[in-house]
């Protein structure tokens, strides 16, 4: 049965570890957590925040995921949104799912990331 998601993990290309640390770390204010040894040697950094994992991994032929996507849960979006926009980062907003507030952003390789956080009732 399952219990709880463990982690999501988006491809990224060779060598791009310093900037998606940068910008996991750095931006969006998640953890760098060590990989074991036996899967460090492939490549790749690993991010926490709270529960929440994301486990960036290598992939030689890279094609950055434009659709598929993590939906991370936040609170405080519209500060959140400042804080990655003051970075330098393009925040795309939408109002298409009915009670929440989102936005995505895309991270140093391509990949795009969307930020969820539930309406007040009302708004």
């Amino acid at each position: 049965m399952i219990s709880a998601l463990d982690h999501v993990q988006p491809a990224a290309p060779p060598g791009s570890e310093d900037r998606l640390r940068a910008f996991y770390t750095g931006v969006l204010g998640m953890t760098e957590i060590p990989k074991p040894a036996v899967l460090a040697a492939r490549g790749g950094c690993w991010f926490m925040a709270g529960p929440v994992q994301l486990h960036l991994g290598v992939e030689e032929h890279f094609r950055p995921a434009r659709k598929a996507h993590p939906g991370l849960r936040v609170t405080g979006i519209e500060a959140y949104g400042a804080r990655l926009a003051a970075h330098g980062v393009r925040v795309r907003r939408d109002a298409e799912l009915p009670g929440h507030r989102r936005f995505s952003c895309e991270d140093p390789v391509g990949n795009r990331i969307e930020f969820l956080e539930p309406s007040a009732p009302g708004t």
